[in-house]
This record gives C-alpha cells, structure tokens and sequence, in this order.
C-alpha cells in the first residue's frame, strides 16, 4: 500500500493545484457545460479540463506528447473521474466520515507552508473551504480504497504457484563484467575532433589485439573514472549501459576485446572478463518477496473489480465529442523487411 491513504498526494499539491481544483460533483451545473452524468452527479468539463492540465503536465513534462498518447490519457482521466464519483457516493452510503483531525494536520501545514505567499494571504478565505472539501474527500476515498484492499495474506502454496507461473519476478539478470579504456570527447566537438579520437581508438585497438596489456593501457590512455582500476567497472546486467554498447557486449565472449565504440563520451574499447548467466532465485530466498507480490496483485484486482462494480451499477453518460480518436492498432501495417 502506498502512503495515499494518509492524503500525502493532497499535503503536497501546490498552492496553484489547490487554488484551481474543485471538489468534483459539488454544485456542478452552475460552473460549466456538462462533461459526464453519473446517477444523478454531474463532472463539468471545467472539472475535467482541470484534471486533464494535471495528468498531462505529470506525465508528460518533457515535451509535446503523440496524439496517440493525449487520446489515451483523455480517457484515462474521465474513467478516473466517473470513478472518483462513484467511490465518494459509496463511502458516504457506508456511513463513512473524514478524518478531521488528519485535515486540520494538513491545513496547519499549508498555512505554514504558505505563510509568506502573498497569493496566500490575498485568496485564504475562498481557498480554505474549497481546499478543505476536497481533502474531506480524499479522506474517505482512502478509508474505503484501504477497506477494499484488505486482503488476507495468500497461503503458502498460492505463493509457491505464483512463483513458479512468475519466474521472470525472480530471476536476476545476466552480469556482465566489463573493462573500457575511454579516449574522451566533448560531445559538442567538431567532427574532425572525432575523426581524431576515433583514429587513435582503432590504433590503441590494434596494439590490444596484438596483445598489449588491457589494464596497463586503460590506467595510460583511459578518461573514465575506472581507469585506476585498469579500466574495470566490476559486474554490469542489462539496462546499466547504452544500447548500442550492450549490443556489443552480447556479441562478444569472455576474453576478447572490442573494435572502437562510439558513445556520448567519446570513443570507447571495451573488453568483457567474464559473463554470469542469468540465475533464478529458489523460492526460500525470495518467499518473502513472492508472497508480498502475490498479495499486492490481488488487491489490485479486488480494487479494480470493485470499481469496475460500482461502474457496472451506475453506469456514466459521458461526452466523448471533444476526445481524439484512438490509434487502429489492428489496421496498422507491418514494418516492412
């Protein structure tokens, strides 16, 4: 479970998120056109364009994202959305309350948090009651999302068949142990200063292959931080180097040293020293872990169904003119060979 059941996704929204989002369903007719009915709630479309800005702003801060990806996202946000709805309305028929002292904990912290906002001190008074209902919400969604998932802990054999059927979850990767001698380049420099390092890359490769010392000429030649060490960067598994690189190293067997290798920091000759094969753990080294797994995805599937429960009951109206389409998977055309 993650700490969201004790509002840490409210505590840390900034004063712009809380200044902008409202509680969603609350006098919903009056701010705007009607984005999605659910049972006799409504969700505005200034409720779900605000949520959209901040599940795309998340996710996708690096830069403009395919149209693709916002298609995917627009419908995420609205299942969220119809969902958020639909668990309010269950927690409050179960008679659930917030937690008042949790919230007074969090508006202290923002008032401490804020104190020298002069955005702050201009819009407190309109902010607090709209910032109060929401953490009101995020409370009961939390009692009730850690209700759902309450699950008892799976029995030992249970534990043992998701081991077996999951033996990628538990099987460390293959390790590679690399040396590198790095001629290093600025990657800004001009291509006549990469012509040059890579010249005397493949010279310095040459001697190697003659069979010049590896680690004596790594500790000569090398820039890379392990070049004191004869240039040994110790045992390395998949996703800890380029691609390009590991490529390079799949090819290669234990012993040999490589031809010149173009990388960000400027040309590079790797020699692999040894190779250990991918290895699964036996199940009483990893019991723990598979049993915490196993309990893990099943709250997620009785979270899930339980939402998708609550959906099927009171099913949503929801106003999809605004969506972008969706990509055609199926009509997409194999790459050609």
């Amino acid at each position: 479970m993650k700490k969201t059941h004790k509002h840490a996704r409210a505590a840390a929204l900034s004063l712009a998120l809380l200044a902008a989002i409202p509680a969603f369903g609350a006098n919903a007719a009056a701010q705007s056109t009607v984005f999605a009915k659910v049972g006799d709630a409504v969700i505005t479309q200034d409720e779900y364009n605000t949520a959209f800005a901040v599940a795309a702003r998340n996710k996708f801060y690096h830069g403009k994202p395919p149209e693709g990806e916002i298609a995917a996202l627009q419908r995420e946000v609205s299942d969220k959305l119809v969902a958020r709805v639909l668990l309010l309305r269950e927690a409050r028929a179960r008679g659930m309350k917030p937690d008042a002292a949790e919230i007074q904990a969090t508006l202290a912290g923002y008032e401490q948090r804020y104190a020298g906002s002069e955005q702050w001190k201009k819009n407190r008074d309109k902010m607090i009651p709209k910032v109060t209902v929401r953490l009101e919400e995020e409370s009961l969604l939390a009692q009730l999302e850690k209700i759902v998932r309450a699950i008892p802990k799976p029995a030992i054999k249970d534990v043992k068949a998701y081991y077996e059927a999951n033996p990628q979850k538990f099987t460390e990767p293959e390790q590679l142990r690399v040396s590198v001698i790095l001629l290093k380049v600025d990657p800004s420099s001009p291509s006549s200063t990469w012509t040059k390092a890579d010249e005397e890359a493949r010279n310095l490769a040459k001697k190697l292959h003659g069979g010049a010392d590896f680690a004596a000429m790594a500790k000569l030649k090398s820039g890379d931080g392990s070049a004191q060490q004869g240039g040994d960067m110790g045992y390395l598994h998949s996703g800890m180097l380029p691609d390009g690189t590991q490529a390079v190293l799949n090819a290669m067997k234990v012993g040999e040293t490589s031809n010149p290798v173009q990388v960000l920091e400027g040309m590079a000759i790797l020699k692999l020293t040894d190779r250990k094969p991918a290895k699964l753990n036996s199940f009483e080294n990893v019991q723990g872990r598979a049993q915490d797994l196993l309990q893990r995805d099943r709250s997620d599937q009785a979270w899930n169904q339980f939402i998708a429960g609550l959906k099927k009951k009171t099913p949503a109206q929801v106003d999809q003119s605004r969506f972008l389409p969706l990509a055609e998977q199926s009509n997409a055309r194999p790459a050609a060979k």
